[in-house]
């Protein structure tokens, strides 16, 4: 097996980590399984002794390693700000390195990269859903008929549509022509949660503002960096980057606005991280990354879309915002959303909303389920005792760790993005 030094120099990260502990109260993964070793401070004691060489990456220590939600919790926290989740990142490549990934990771991340593929897989899927899986239309997802391999029978999931987002619309709108963004719209909102697509359009098309599809982007790859395969994370990110160049030279558009927390993120922060011992590649991703917006953040700071919304009056239902841990805690998002969704809605904050819902990515959604269930009990309590109709976030991943964690609680909370919350709000005459 290669040396650590050779890869990545985790000491500059793990020396520092003076065990101060004001991590552990705050950690996803320590709360629900109450382990040193499974904490920030514990982390980082692991990977410096993997920089040594005293510790050998065994079963044992990727059990560990991967039962990090990366949360970031633990970065917000700490006195030097040690990025722990980006180490562990790192590390979990040389796991991959290592031990491959399993079969469906495989096949999963191989999708990723490639667009028709995808849209193949998933039309299929949409078709043949019906058959292992029952379809609640009412929150856009579906339950298992069965159990099935890495899912139990009482899991909630998105369910797929027949037409993609991206597939559904032409690739340039015109709006009058007066500005123009485009759109990277993610996965998940793309093949499964399609009204926040379409709902993003529906806004711009009030604000008259054209709208570019940006139609052959690939997955951002923040599955696949979660889970350590550097591969796709390689592939995709240095396409989106030139697609992306593209873009801004021959569309002239302002900004590539994201509905997704994750993805922005990916984009705007985890490319430049990524990227640390590829100096030009660096350069490219940051020099987009001020172009690149979560949408409630350039809708609210570069439109007049509050003024518009405040002239449509109040709807009767509530609302509590969850904070995605890739919105706050990464990008500072956190109020834009509120005021766009407060001028029509009333805002019933729960009591934690920048707890970590708990999804935690590919390998705490299978291998490591029970986990992730764990950590969504205290957020459907909180949604719960918060009396809101309606639980917002702007993050799809959110979304689907979050209506399973209140199916699991039997807790009748409808989830929609913030966009599908202001497009509604617009069709108000």
């Amino acid at each position: 097996m290669e040396k650590a030094e050779e890869i990545f120099n985790f000491s500059e990260y793990t020396d520092p980590c003076i065990k101060c502990g004001k991590c552990i109260p705050v950690c996803t993964i320590h709360n629900v399984n109450a382990d040193e070793v499974t904490s920030p401070r514990g982390f980082l004691d692991l990977l410096g002794a993997y920089q040594r060489g005293q510790l050998e990456l065994d079963k044992t220590a990727k059990d560990i390693f991967e039962s990090c939600f990366l949360c970031t919790n633990c970065v917000d926290v700490c006195p030097k700000s040690l990025p722990t989740d980006m180490v562990i990142e790192q590390v979990r490549n040389d796991i991959r390195k290592k031990y491959g990934l399993a079969w469906f990771k495989k096949a999963f991340f191989l999708l990723l990269r490639h667009r028709w593929l995808n849209d193949i897989a998933f039309k299929l899927g949409w078709a043949f859903q019906t058959c292992g899986f029952k379809i609640q239309s009412e929150s856009d997802s579906m339950t298992p008929r069965f159990n099935l391999p890495l899912i139990k029978a009482d899991r909630l999931l998105p369910s797929l549509k027949k037409t993609s987002f991206l597939n559904a619309y032409p690739e340039h709108i015109s709006n009058g022509g007066k500005r123009k963004v485009a759109i990277f719209i993610g996965c998940l909102a793309n093949y499964n949660y399609r009204s926040i697509g379409d709902g993003l359009l529906e806004i711009l098309k009030e604000l008259e503002i054209d709208a570019f599809l940006a139609k052959q982007q690939k997955c951002c790859s923040a599955p696949a960096y979660f889970t350590g395969d550097f591969d796709t994370v390689d592939h995709n990110a240095k396409f989106n980057i030139e697609y992306f160049e593209k873009i801004f030279k021959e569309e002239k558009v302002e900004a590539i606005i994201v509905p997704e927390a994750t993805c922005s993120a990916m984009l705007k922060i985890d490319y430049e991280h990524y990227f640390h011992d590829q100096p030009e590649w660096q350069a490219r991703a940051r020099a987009l990354k001020d172009k690149i917006f979560m949408a409630t953040e350039w809708l609210e700071h570069h439109t007049h879309l509050k003024q518009l919304l405040a002239s449509k009056g109040k709807s009767d239902l509530s609302v509590t915002y969850h904070d995605p841990c890739h919105a706050r805690k990464m990008q500072g998002i956190y109020e834009e959303p509120r005021e766009l969704v407060g001028q029509n809605y009333t805002i019933k904050e729960m009591s934690d909303p920048n707890r970590c819902c708990g999804f935690g990515g590919v390998t705490m959604q299978t291998e490591k389920y029970h986990f992730a269930k764990a950590a969504g009990e205290p957020k459907a309590a909180m949604i719960k005792e918060s009396g809101a109709d309606v639980v917002s976030a702007e993050c799809s991943a959110c979304r689907m760790q979050i209506n399973n964690s209140l199916h699991n609680a039997d807790v009748d909370v409808h989830f929609k993005n913030p966009i599908e919350l202001i497009a509604e709000a617009l069709r108000k005459k």
